[in-house]
C-alpha cells in the first residue's frame, strides 16, 4: 500500500479545530438558555430536543472530513507481488562519516554536501540497484542493495558522525564491506566513495586492487578543500570549541586528493572534486552511460489501484445522513400549551 498525495494528511489538523468550534458553540447555547430562564423549564418547552443528536452529528461530520481527506491523499493498494525484469547496474555509495566531515570549508559542511551529492545522483538513476555503507575508523552497513530510492534517501538523510564510534577514517574497511554488497556476479558493479581522503589506515590501495579483481569500478569524490579547515564542536547548533589533537593543538583537516585518485586508478575508475555538484552529476552520468547495463530481476508490488473513490463515497454518505439528521421541532402550539400548564 502507498499514499499518492501524503501532503494532504496535514488537513487532519482541521479535526481538533472543528471539535473546538462545537464545544464553544455548545457553551454559548447553554449560556443563552440560562439567560432566557430556568433550564428545567426550557427543557420542558423543548421535550423532543436531544443531547445525543448534536454529538452524533459531530461524529458523522468528523468521519466525513476524514473520508474526504483520505480521498485527497488517494491510497493505492497493490493487488499482487510480481517479479519484473530491469536493466541497470549495482551501485554502492560509501559515505565518510568521520568527525573531519563536520569541517565547514564547503557549505554547509562536508557531510551535508556529501548527502546533497548522493541525493542528486540517485535522482538521475533509472533502474539501477543501490546500497549505502557508512565508514569512519570502521565500516558499517546502512542499506543493502535495493531498488527503493525513497527508502535510500531516508537512510541517507539520517546519517551522522555518531553512527560509527571508531575514531579516524579507514578507507580499506569501506571498500572491503562495499565489495560484499554485490550479490550477482553477472551485474556491472560500481562503488562511489565519498570522502575528504584523510585515511588513517594503510590498506586502501590493496583493498582497491582486490575490488578490481572482483570487477568493481570505483569512482571517488573528494569533498573539502586543500587549504583545509577546523572541525567545530557544537551543542544545540552553537559552536563550543574546535577539535584538538593529543598535543592540545587545534586540528586542521585537509582534502587529500592524492589518496582518492590512487584508489580510483587501481580499478580503472575516476576521481572528481565534489565541491561542484553539477560537475559531479555530469561526470557520473557520463560514466554510467559507458558502463554496460545488466538485466536483473526485482520483486515488487504491482497493479496499484487507486482507492480514493471509496473514501469519497463514504464521506458523502455520512454528510447526507448528517444533513437530514435534524432535531425535530415541537410545534409552537404544543409549546404554548406546556407553557400555560405551568402557570
Amino acid at each position: 500500500m502507498e499514499l499518492d498525495e501524503k501532503k494532504y494528511l496535514y488537513l487532519l489538523f482541521i479535526l481538533p479545530f472543528v471539535v473546538l468550534v462545537f464545544l464553544v458553540n455548545l457553551y454559548w447555547k447553554r449560556k443563552k438558555q440560562r439567560e432566557f430562564g430556568d433550564l428545567e423549564l426550557v427543557k420542558r418547552l423543548s421535550p423532543e430536543s436531544s443531547v445525543f443528536k448534536p454529538v452524533l452529528k459531530l461524529v458523522l461530520l468528523l468521519l466525513a472530513l476524514v473520508g474526504i481527506i483520505f480521498g485527497l491523499v488517494n491510497p493505492k493498494i497493490g493487488t499482487k507481488m510480481e517479479t519484473v525484469k530491469r536493466e541497470g547496474i549495482d551501485i554502492v555509495f560509501a559515505m565518510d562519516v568521520s568527525k573531519s566531515m563536520l569541517a565547514e570549508d564547503v557549505a554547509p559542511n562536508r557531510l551535508e554536501k556529501s548527502k546533497q551529492i548522493v541525493s542528486q545522483i540517485i535522482n538521475q538513476l533509472g533502474s539501477d540497484r543501490i546500497g549505502i555503507v557508512a565508514y569512519a575508523g570502521s565500516a558499517f552497513p546502512v542499506l543493502p542493495i535495493t531498488t527503493d530510492y525513497s527508502v535510500a534517501k531516508m537512510f541517507l538523510q539520517s546519517m551522522n558522525t555518531d553512527m560509527v564510534s571508531s575514531v579516524g577514517t579507514s578507507l580499506d574497511d569501506a571498500i572491503k564491506l562495499s565489495s560484499t554488497y554485490y550479490d550477482d556476479k553477472k551485474t556491472s558493479k560500481l562503488l562511489i566513495l565519498i570522502s575528504d581522503g584523510e585515511d588513517h589506515s594503510d590498506g586502501a590501495a590493496a583493498a582497491a586492487e582486490e575490488a578490481n579483481k572482483l570487477g568493481i569500478k570505483i569512482i571517488t569524490i573528494g569533498v573539502g578543500t586543500e587549504k583545509g579547515s577546523t572541525i567545530p564542536l557544537k551543542r544545540n547548533g552553537v559552536v563550543e570549541g574546535f577539535k584538538k589533537d593529543n598535543n592540545n593543538q587545534v586540528v586542521i583537516t585537509k582534502l587529500n586528493q592524492a589518496a582518492l585518485i590512487a584508489i580510483a586508478k587501481a580499478t580503472k575508475g575516476g576521481y572528481v572534486n565534489g565541491n561542484s555538484t553539477k560537475e559531479v552529476i555530469d561526470y557520473i552520468k557520463n560514466t554510467l552511460d559507458k558502463i554496460q547495463k545488466t538485466e536483473f530481476e526485482a520483486t515488487e508490488m504491482a497493479d496499484f489501484q487507486s482507492q480514493f473513490q471509496w473514501f469519497l463515497a463514504f464521506a458523502f454518505l455520512l454528510l447526507f445522513v448528517d444533513i437530514f439528521l435534524l432535531d425535530r421541532k415541537t410545534s409552537w402550539v404544543n409549546k404554548m400549551n406546556l407553557f400555560n400548564e405551568n402557570k
